[in-house]
């Protein structure tokens, strides 16, 4: 990964790459009301804090929402509390074991993708946060640097052995459980006591259940592919349609109760600390603002200050360009979250509703409001619920 301070989280997020990008100064963005037209149910603003694990965050987030949508669940207090950590604990120890397979040839860091946690939730089931906090190490809230580097080391180290001995997975597995707490057998909700398959299966979540689509032009449309990057260590396949199509799959989601999982570059200067995200086009903006004839008489609100904008003017994002950009490494796979609602603002203009895990933090508790044009522009990919699919996506993939 790469990126700036504001994401700081969204930094360990995913595991950062060399040759960080800096990201230009946001501009003064006018004050916006919001106005929701449809939003799914979502469980409580989580804080992943200096971890990176959005990844996992944001599809227990998704894999929550679900478990409300198919058990119909309507009292907020029986909403699911599901453990980010021990998703991350089997994922740790997974990657460990084909890091070692492949002779170290793989990225090791603590970052991954929606794929991963289907996957995790598909071998090894779901338990409650309460089973299994991830907190075993002194903190009240996620602090992984000192665990993520003593696991790289770890396995590195393993790796260079020239005959691995039947200790170093034994080892690997303490050192994991040490920090974040070893995974329960058994746990007790509303007292009733479940196995992590069982409850998975309690909570209607089937694995098979769900769908990662992507858009770009390097792979045919309409076929399979692992996503080239770092952290989709397992290979997970996303089928590949065109932008257009994979946003009106999204649409067609939302407007019918469901939600996404969604993976994302943040570094655009319009994805900002007070829960916007917008696709400003800076310099087509600037030169809006620059010309206003009360700026040319008596200057900027404030000296060395620009004054808040009155009109942001957006890019237009195609496939080109998005392809332009992957290529190149300017939208490159930065932070999960969960795309929830759509909203408008008080010109009616249209957002996607949008519940990260950086906590309550910026005007909206934790929730951002992204444009369509940031949306089509920055998705990496999303997971659905196969059954929110378009009917002609259906069709395509035989899905009834």
């Amino acid at each position: 990964m790469k990126k700036f301070f504001l994401f700081a989280a969204a930094l360990v997020c995913m595991g950062m790459t060399a040759g960080a990008q800096q990201r230009a100064a946001a501009p003064a963005f006018p004050e916006y009301t919001f106005t929701t037209v449809k939003a799914a149910p979502i469980t409580s603003i989580k804080n992943q804090a200096s971890s990176g694990t959005c990844w996992s965050f944001s599809a227990i987030s998704f894999l929550e929402s679900e478990a409300i949508r198919l058990g119909n669940i309507k009292d907020e207090a029986k909403y699911p509390d599901f453990s980010e950590f021990y998703v991350v604990s089997n994922s740790y120890k997974e990657r460990a074991e084909k890091y070692i397979r492949l002779d170290g040839k793989l990225g090791f860091s603590a970052g991954s993708g929606c794929g991963d946690v289907i996957e995790v939730v598909r071998d090894h089931g779901i338990v409650t946060n309460e089973a299994m906090t991830g907190m075993n190490y002194g903190t009240p809230l996620p602090q992984q640097s000192e665990l993520d580097a003593v696991l790289l080391g770890y396995v590195q180290a393993v790796s260079k052995s020239r005959t691995l001995t039947t200790a170093w997975k034994r080892g690997f597995n303490a050192v994991v459980d040490e920090y974040l707490g070893k995974a329960p057998e058994t746990f007790t909700v509303d007292g009733k006591t479940y196995t992590p398959a069982s409850y998975r299966d309690a909570m209607k979540i089937n694995p098979d259940d769900y769908i990662e689509l992507t858009s770009f032009t390097h792979h045919p449309f309409y076929t399979w592919f692992a996503l080239e990057v770092c952290d989709n260590w397992r290979g997970s396949r996303s089928y590949n349609v065109p932008i257009d199509e994979l946003m009106a799959v999204l649409d067609n989601a939302l407007e019918n109760g469901y939600t996404a999982c969604w993976g994302a570059d943040v570094s655009h200067t319009g994805f900002t600390r007070d829960g916007l995200a917008i696709l400003i086009d800076t310099k087509a903006t600037a030169a809006a603002a620059a010309g206003s004839d009360q700026e040319h008489w008596v200057g900027p609100a404030e000296p060395g200050k620009p004054a808040p904008l009155t009109k942001i003017i957006e890019a237009v994002p195609t496939q080109e360009s998005r392809q332009t950009e992957f290529d190149n490494k300017t939208m490159t796979d930065d932070h999960g979250m969960h795309i929830f609602g759509i909203a408008k603002d008080q010109d009616g203009k249209k957002y996607y509703m949008v519940k990260n895990s950086w906590g309550e933090t910026g005007k909206y508790k934790g929730i951002w409001y992204a444009t369509e044009a940031f949306v089509k522009a920055q998705t990496l990919d999303i997971t659905i619920h196969k059954s929110a699919l378009t009917p002609d996506l259906k069709k395509k993939l035989g899905v009834k």
